[in-house]
This record gives C-alpha cells, structure tokens and sequence, in this order.
C-alpha cells in the first residue's frame, strides 16, 4: 500500500485553500499548505478587506460635509493619504498572522514557496518534493491588462491600495464592480476620477435598473463616466499620463491609470498540464460538483475553477471538498454548494447589495414575474444636504408567488440584503414578506412594505 507525505497538500494559501486546509487538519488529516506570498490570498491582501477599509475611509468627507445639517459646525478634518496606507498595511499584516496561527494551532505544516504539480500525488516547491494522497489547487486569480499600446504605464487593481503619491487625477478602465468600486472610492477620497468603459450600461450581469441608478449617483458624486469609449493608446508625458480615447481623438491628461477589465484564473506555471488536469478555453480548471478534477486525486476550487469569483463562495466550496475527503462534522450531512441565491455587494458610492435573479433573467426562467419598486431620498437626507437617492427592488415569480430577486442601492445595502438573503434561501414568498412588520423608522422596512407592483409580465 503506498504510503504519503500528506493527506492532503494545498496550494494556495488564500480563503478557500487556508479553510479546507484548517478544517482537513481538524479532522485528523496530515495537511501540508504552499503559499508563496503573504498568507490570505488576494481577498486578505487586495481584494475585500483593505478595499472596503478604504471605501470607509471615503465615505468620511460626506459625512463631515452632511454633518452641518445636523448642527455640526466647523471645518473637516485633512485627509492623509501615507496615514490611511499605513493604517491599512498594519491591519493587513496582522490578518496575515492570524491566518498562519490558525493553520499552525490545527497542525498544518506550511511551506512557503511557489508550488506546481509534477503528477497525480506530487507536488514540487522550489526543488523540494511532497506527496499527498489528494491535492487541492486553490491558486485564486489574477487581474489582467489587455495588449494595448502603453500598456507598460498601468496598474492593477494590486497596485492601488499603495500608491505613491496619491493620484490627484485617476483614470479607470472597466465597468464591472472592481472598477465602479476604485472609482467611487478615490473619488470620495479626492481624486478627480474619470471612467472609461466600452458598453453602454455599467456592472453587466446585474439587473438594469440598478445599473442605471448607480451610474446616475456616481455621476453626482463627481465620477465622470465615459461609456461606449475605449482606450486607443496611453502615452507618458512629462505631467503625467494622456490617455488617447478610440473615434475623436479625445484625450485626457492623468497621474494614474488602472485597468479593472478582469481577472483570470491564476493557473498559469502550476504544473496543470504535467499532472493532466483539463482546463476549459478560458483557462480555468475543470471540476464536478465535488471538485474532483479530470484527475481523481486533484480538487480545484474558488476563482482558478471561474466559478462564482466570491470570497464566501469559495469558503463554501472548500466545506464540500473537506467533507468530500474526511467525511462531514460528528452529526452533520455532507454539504453541496449552491450557486442559487448567492448574495453579493458592490461598494461603490451607494453601495450595491443584491441577491437572486436581475428582472431580465428572472422573466426568462420563471415567465411571469410581477416588480416591486420603491425610488426615495432617506430621512437622513432630509437634514443632511446630500441629493443621494435609494432605490430597492424585488421580483416576485408569479406562478408561487416566491420572491426571486432582491435589489439595493443604498448605504450599507451589503447589511441590508444579507438577512433577506436567508430568507430567499429559505423560499420566503411576497406574503411572507407582506405579512413581515418592519423596523421603523430605517430604509430595510421598504422590503416587507411594498405593496403596489410596477409592472407584470403577460
């Protein structure tokens, strides 16, 4: 009987990886984790935490400007931008910690390099060699940047949190949540941001009335948005950058141009094909729904299988894969993700909470779908000064009156939808929601008091 190294051997220290790796360990299994870079992987690191820090931190020169109308007098506070850098790297590093006492307090062994496969129970880091009896590739991805002339000038969204100096003019390119989310961020910090997106809609994928309304709040806020444009050339100058645009010739003079136009599966040097792992066209691993691979011994999860590129998404998929392998928790069911009803948030400037179908996609699954919908400026605005409007939606399947779909845009809609997230799980109907008192005075009562729809699908 052959023998192993490990149980299982990960790669990928980011959230999915460092979650199946610990609850392996958990279970008794002899764990081994690679990670070449700072332990968290790009949600940690890149991605949600120092993103929504900053996007707090942007939120302050609102609020010290709406302060007056509720008897605030006095000047704002001077932002300091290398103090909100170093504020950041400080909480970052110390998550970084964590994340290794937590693996090492369940008795992961983790090896600190760059991985890659060599066959179906082997895995290589920097010339050392482990087996393992399954290995899990959770490797994440990474932003990329299209082959346009001038690409040498930009940055990623990697790139923005430490910045130096800070951009007084920023151009963003893109019109998914990274880009909308930078752009309403450094303008709230002070940039003089311009976006440039080549559709004509922003946030393709979620429902249209809220990919108008948040377009039309990021405007008022001061984000100039250029859609239908593209990016024809980026030439450095002794100012700065000038970013030439396609058609007209336009172009426009900045400090710092970020390109937010996606992100791949980081699956490129990890030896997928020595191991005979099948990837799709667009390079992302193939799984089942246990993740098993084309080769049995080898799971793959979270962005490098281009699923759901969410951080909760992939902590979900490794529960599968744990229980998959090690069998589920004393008196729990082994667990199947669902990528139904998955809710999600936008932090752009008002924040984006949403959960189920947009009305478009819920009108062709369901066919006959009634839309709720409410348009208000909050009481807080009424003193504030602030012109910010909320707007919240439901969609509800005629035929089981179920509600299908739910929309927020609006501070702390993330907050917001997340309760009503389990409820949709749970198969909440628009009864349910009727008969449902809310809380008063607050915006979430406009979920359960919705009562006359907008339109009806025939």
């Amino acid at each position: 009987m052959q023998t192993f190294d490990f149980d299982l051997f990960v790669i990928g220290g980011g959230s999915g990886g460092v979650r199946a790796a610990r609850m392996s360990a958990q279970r008794g299994a002899r764990v081994g984790l690679a990670e070449f870079a700072a332990m968290g992987g790009t949600c940690v690191n890149v991605g949600c935490i120092p993103k929504k820090l900053y996007s707090y931190a942007a939120h302050y020169a609102d609020s010290f400007e709406e302060s007056h109308g509720f008897g605030w007098v006095g000047k704002a506070p001077v932002f300091d931008w290398d103090l909100l850098k170093a504020n950041r790297a400080r909480e970052i590093s110390r998550l970084n910690g964590i994340y290794v006492q937590l693996l090492e307090s369940a008795g992961v062994k983790i090896i600190n390099g760059w991985a890659r496969l060599l066959d179906a129970h082997t895995v290589e880091v920097d010339g050392q060699k482990f087996t393992a009896k399954n290995i899990l590739v959770a490797t994440g991805g990474t932003a990329t940047v299209p082959d346009v002339p001038g690409r040498e000038h930009v940055v990623t969204s990697d790139h923005m949190f430490d910045l130096s100096p800070f951009p007084r003019r920023l151009l963003v390119v893109g019109g998914g949540y990274i880009a909308c989310e930078f752009a309403s961020i450094f303008n709230g910090l002070g940039s003089q941001v311009t976006q440039v997106h080549r559709r004509d809609k922003l946030l393709t994928g979620f429902d249209d009335d809220v990919r108008r309304f948040v377009a039309a709040e990021m405007s008022k806020t001061g984000v100039q948005l250029k859609l239908g444009a593209e990016i024809a050339a980026i030439h450095k100058t002794g100012e700065g950058l000038q970013v030439e645009l396609m058609g007209g010739g336009e172009r426009i003079e900045v400090d710092t141009v970020l390109y937010a136009t996606g992100r791949i599966p980081n699956a490129s040097g990890v030896g997928l094909e020595a191991a005979g792992v099948a990837v799709n066209a667009a390079g992302a691993i193939q799984v089942d729904r246990h993740y098993q691979t084309s080769v049995p011994s080898i799971y793959a999860l979270g962005d490098v299988t281009a699923r759901i590129q969410l951080t909760p998404v992939a902590l979900g998929e490794a529960m599968v894969v744990v229980d998959q392998l090690f069998g589920p928790a004393a008196g729990k069911k082994p667990r199947n993700m669902s990528y139904e009803f998955v809710p999600t948030a936008v932090f752009t400037h008002p924040n984006i909470g949403t959960v189920g179908y947009s009305e478009a996609d819920a009108r062709e699954k369901f066919g006959k779908v009634t839309v709720f919908r409410a348009d208000f400026k909050a009481l807080k605005h009424t003193l504030s000064g602030s012109t910010e409007r909320t707007l919240m939606k439901l969609l509800v399947e005629d035929a089981t009156d179920r509600v299908v779909g739910l929309h927020m845009v609006g501070p702390d809609a993330g907050e917001i939808v997340q309760g009503f997230a389990v409820a949709m799980k749970a198969g909440a109907t628009k009864a349910i929601f009727d008969s449902t008192i809310g809380i008063h005075p607050t915006v979430a009562e406009e979920f359960v008091t919705m009562r006359e729809p907008v339109s009806a699908s025939t």
